[in-house]
């Protein structure tokens, strides 16, 4: 460096308007968001040593801390800085982003060097990195006045040995900068340099020194508002004992047979899944009609599935697939070249989940049968960064009543309690890191004992409904049916309010198609007895879906619903009853949807 020892790239900040003074440096954006400004804002009246930022996904974290970074180094109040990432693309990632305002940070610091090469102005680790090797990180910290920029904060409780490494190797920082984007952990492990308080039942709670969730940035305008895509239908597999088990999915049932269903339909040799990546390449195809760029992502729960969804998808579009199988040699320049590229759709088991920015997803399949709230967050943060005003971001899921629950309660912010709220239904705790998941699959790993082990026999998909904003569209429907298409066709640049306003509209004609269909004329004409055999079996299949959503928004049991219906058409439970019987449940539910008891 030569002058008067001034960061590359941050001698600009002399000549920021008036109503910035001392302020962060030009580089990282042409202009700060509102939120930036006032996070800034906040540190710099007190410049604490530990600052604690909650940011949502695709919000600008990294634009925020490379700000506050470049001045603390141009007002010489610290000599070095050091990122800890969760990942080795996410390293890249920080590295870059630094260099494009002339904060040098070295990417390839290996433990084995000791210190970084000449030139740069800090390194760029993993957790396990630091975790590995903790007196190195503490002495290099110590011999210079360090910035430590800690992302996804909550990586560092991932064990007791990761915090106390954390702790040691950071304890001698100048300054701290915590951030996440996500939920906090489901463990009472405490996260190293996070402050925590008690609450109004003495329950200790993370304290955030600024937060900005995601509601108020979708207001703000800088995050992409979400429209879920559920879908249902019929699932089938057989246990060890050669028994054949039969279910819907999301319908009412025990933990083990949703563990299953969901499974059966994650299998790449059914059914649900190929008519899923079809609905979702029609709503891509869809969205690139005003956004000419969007990309698609189906983030999978293993590298054989994977690889087989990708094939679908190469066979679907005719066109390549990008296909990250994990963090490995040459996984972030495929994603790189992805996010350089129109390519239409990628695939990737857990390396898309956390951090990587590829602001042209605009569409995904939630295809694993990862269940945290902090993995299904994670997830979703990668399609919600906003380019401009009106794209909106598309979800596929699985009628999983957890993943419905996780994605109707998109907008809930929570923090991190160090003790445990008393819960009398154990077994409802939520969790929300790996470790847990760990756990969850090893409970899961254990019912398959008791079921024995799982073949897929057949998994059929039907459309269920929309799922936006917290409230619920549509009545179900078949795959490639009038009214799943309508909703499919949604166009790819809508506001909030117009998305409400859309689906409220297809919502009524939906239901007036259905009120007409199915009227005083009473049903379709007698045809043969397999058409017959597969329309009840779809209309069965719609009636259960319609149960669902009622029960999930009144909070009655699928049970009483059915209790409740059955004087609507009378006759027996839904398994005998004819299809005029059936029919005419559904017509009751869907009026009770509207208003009309």
């Amino acid at each position: 460096m030569t002058g008067p020892q001034r960061v590359p790239g941050t001698s600009a900040a002399e000549h920021l308007p008036p109503a910035f003074p001392e302020r962060a440096a030009w580089g990282t954006a042409g202009k700060l968001r509102a939120w930036q400004a006032e996070a800034l804002d906040q540190y710099f009246r007190t410049e604490p040593r530990d600052f604690l930022a909650v940011a949502t996904p695709g919000a600008g974290k990294t634009t925020f801390a490379l700000r506050l970074a470049a001045e603390l180094l141009a007002q010489h109040k610290v000599d070095r800085v050091t990122v800890v990432a969760p990942t080795e693309h996410l390293k890249t990632q920080w590295a870059d982003a630094a260099g494009r305002v002339g904060i040098r940070l070295d990417p390839r610091f290996k433990n084995s060097q000791g210190r970084h090469g000449a030139g740069y102005h800090g390194v760029a680790v993993t957790y396990a990195q630091v975790a590995a090797k903790p007196v190195l990180h503490h002495n290099r910290t110590a011999a210079a006045r360090t910035l430590v920029i800690l992302d996804e904060i909550h990586h560092a409780g991932d064990s007791l040995s990761w915090g106390d490494a954390i702790r040691e190797a950071f304890e001698p920082a100048r300054r701290r900068l915590s951030l996440t984007g996500t939920p906090f952990r489901s463990d009472t492990s405490p996260i190293p340099f996070v402050e925590y308080a008690p609450d109004d039942e003495g329950i200790r709670i993370s304290q955030s020194d600024y937060s900005y969730g995601y509601a108020r940035a979708l207001k703000d305008g800088v995050v992409r508002p979400v429209i879920f895509m559920t879908y249902s239908g019929q699932m089938r597999w057989r246990t060890k004992t050669g028994d054949e088990m039969t279910a819907l999915l999301g319908a009412e049932a025990t933990k083990d047979i949703h563990a299953q269903a969901w499974r059966t339909a994650l299998d790449p040799k059914g059914e649900w899944i190929p008519a899923v990546l079809t609905a979702a390449d029609r709503r891509l195809t869809e969205v690139r009609r005003t956004v000419p760029d969007a990309g698609g992502l189906v983030i999978a729960t293993d590298q054989e599935t994977a690889r087989a969804y990708a094939k679908r998808l190469r066979e679907l579009t005719g066109e390549p697939v990008t296909v990250v199988l994990s963090d490995e040699a040459g996984a972030s320049r495929r994603i790189e070249e992805f996010q350089e590229s129109d390519r239409r759709w990628m695939v990737a088991v857990r390396m898309v989940s956390e951090g990587v920015d590829v602001p042209r997803l605009a569409v995904g399949v939630y295809a694993t049968s990862s269940s945290t709230p902090l993995f299904f967050a994670q997830a979703i943060g990668r399609f919600v960064r906003a380019r401009k005003r009106g794209e909106t971001a598309s979800i596929f899921l699985p009628s999983v009543p957890i993943l419905l629950a996780l994605a109707n309660a998109l907008e809930a912010e929570r923090d991190h309690a160090l003790d445990r709220r008393p819960d009398p239904e154990d077994d409802a705790e939520v969790s929300f890191d790996d470790e847990a998941l760990d756990r969850a699959n090893a409970a899961e790993s254990a019912s398959d004992d008791l079921l024995g082990s799982f073949e897929a026999l057949d998994a059929q998909a039907s459309f269920d409904r929309v799922l936006f904003d917290g409230g619920e569209f549509g009545a179900g429907g078949a795959v490639g049916s009038e009214d799943e298409l309508d909703f499919i066709g949604l166009p790819g640049l809508l506001d909030p309010d117009q998305v409400t306003a859309l689906l409220r509209t297809r919502q009524a004609e939906q239901t007036k198609r259905r009120t007409n269909g199915s009227g005083a004329d009473g049903p379709a004409p007698a045809v043969t007895d397999e058409l017959e055999h597969r329309a009840l079996k779809e209309e069965r299949t719609q009636l259960q879906s319609l149960v669902g959503a009622w029960a999930r928004r009144t909070g009655k049991p699928h049970g009483t619903i059915h209790v409740e219906l059955r004087p609507a058409g009378g006759g027996p439970p839904v398994a005998q009853a004819s299809r005029a019987q059936i029919q005419a449940r559904i017509q009751k539910l869907q009026a009770w949807f509207v208003g009309r008891r």
